[in-house]
């Protein structure tokens, strides 16, 4: 049944960038199917290269994108003036009623604006916590004083699974318990369930044998994400078993350091580079097992889009990944930056036959943007009647 208000109610959304990601896909998704619910939404990010892009996907679903150069991960006080004083001009002339940001800067910048401009009801979305893997100990820092200050503007504080709530309120001290609300991530996964297995066409252009088990790894080539530990395990699992390829897919300022690494371990011609894929059903559906060796992770999408498509999974135990799996009931977990523990939990899921129709179902009911949409519905509603609603006075 599809619900529509009149007039619709406005959101604004903002996101540092727009870049090929798990959260930039999740502002789309959700700008795009939270119109049936009454909302349309502007969604402002900040300088984004345009082969790090998003923005065809966002126009595919019709999803309207401003960008302000000068919104960017930086401490240069002029661009970071210049971009507070863009953002608060487009919150207060698009006049919303719910200001709704993600990642720290464009979380902290558009809380601020929000407030100055007086929109009634502002939302914080924390998708992963950068307080691990990402900066040095002074940024870092910094990170979290903006995120404790930003929590004070925020009339709600969302993270993706309990683990993280608790490490926000009990390790960091974000914000109390009683202003952080759990709502997992929703995506458009039925093409990854219904895509048939093993038909060998995706790895034509890789020359990967049809025969050969299959490692995939999916992520930014970052330092958070650890490629190198998965090379490592690569090399373990080379030693072993000859025929078991690797197919990194993604890009970034990683990638030269990456292919070097796999030359100086002699892995050419079993492990591929594939950079950024636009058909990702089709990739997983040749991929045996995924992998994850990151230092730090909050809902990581990849796993949830592969074990939809049948795919086993092995991952550190980092972040949210142990909320996502259940505890290791639908994957592998092991300790972050140990190779010999990836490899032989990689090597046992090789073996392992794989059972998916439980993950799977898990997956779908969990995740689906539909459920997403509802749930953030109904967040709105209650914290725009909270607004609404004259305090009671005291007798």
């Amino acid at each position: 049944m599809v619900i529509v208000q009149s007039p619709p109610k406005r959101i604004v959304r903002v996101i540092t960038r727009l870049h090929v990601s798990g959260s930039a896909l999740q502002v789309i998704l959700l700008a795009h199917a939270l119109r049936e619910h009454g909302y349309e939404t502007l969604l402002i990010t900040g300088n984004t290269p345009p082969e790090d892009a998003m923005f065809d996907v966002a126009e595919s679903y019709g999803v309207k994108v401003i960008m302000l150069d000068d919104l960017t991960r930086t401490f240069n006080p002029l661009r970071l003036m210049r971009a507070t004083l863009r953002l608060y001009r487009l919150i207060k002339d698009y006049s919303p009623q719910i200001v709704h940001t993600h990642t720290t800067t464009a979380g902290f910048l558009g809380r601020v604006m929000a407030r100055l401009a007086g929109v009634p009801v502002v939302v914080h979305t924390l998708h992963t916590h950068p307080f691990r893997g990402y900066y040095n100990r002074l940024q870092t820092l910094i990170f979290v004083l903006l995120e404790r200050l930003g929590s004070r503007l925020s009339d709600s504080i969302i993270t993706l699974g309990e683990k993280l709530r608790r490490e926000l309120v009990d390790r960091h001290h974000i914000a109390p318990k009683s202003a952080v609300t759990v709502l997992p991530l929703g995506f458009d996964l039925e093409e990854f369930a219904h895509h048939p297995r093993h038909s060998g066409a995706g790895r034509i252009a890789w020359d990967i044998p049809k025969d050969a088990p299959l490692v995939g790894i999916v992520g930014r080539l970052i330092p958070v994400k650890n490629h190198t530990l998965f090379l490592e395990s690569a090399k373990l699992i080379h030693d072993k078993i000859p025929n078991v390829h690797f197919l990194i897919v993604g890009d970034g300022e990683l990638r030269p350091t990456l292919e070097a690494q796999a030359h100086t371990l002699g892995l050419e011609g079993v492990v591929h580079f594939a950079g950024w894929q636009k058909n990702m059903a089709s990739l997983y559906s040749e991929v045996d097992v995924l992998a994850l060796s990151s230092w730090n992770e909050g809902t990581p999408v990849p796993i949830i889009e592969a074990l939809v498509a049948g795919c086993a999974v092995v991952s550190t135990d980092v972040g949210g990944v142990s909320d996502l799996l259940d505890g290791g009931a639908f994957g592998v977990l092991v300790p972050p930056d140990n190779a010999p523990a990836l490899a032989d939990a990689i090597q046992a899921s090789l073996h392992s036959p794989v059972t998916p129709r439980e993950a799977r179902e898990a997956m779908l009911s969990r995740y689906s943007i539909t459920r997403l949409a509802q749930d953030m519905d109904s967040l709105y509603r209650g914290l725009i009647l909270r607004k609404q609603t004259p305090p009671q006075r005291r007798k």
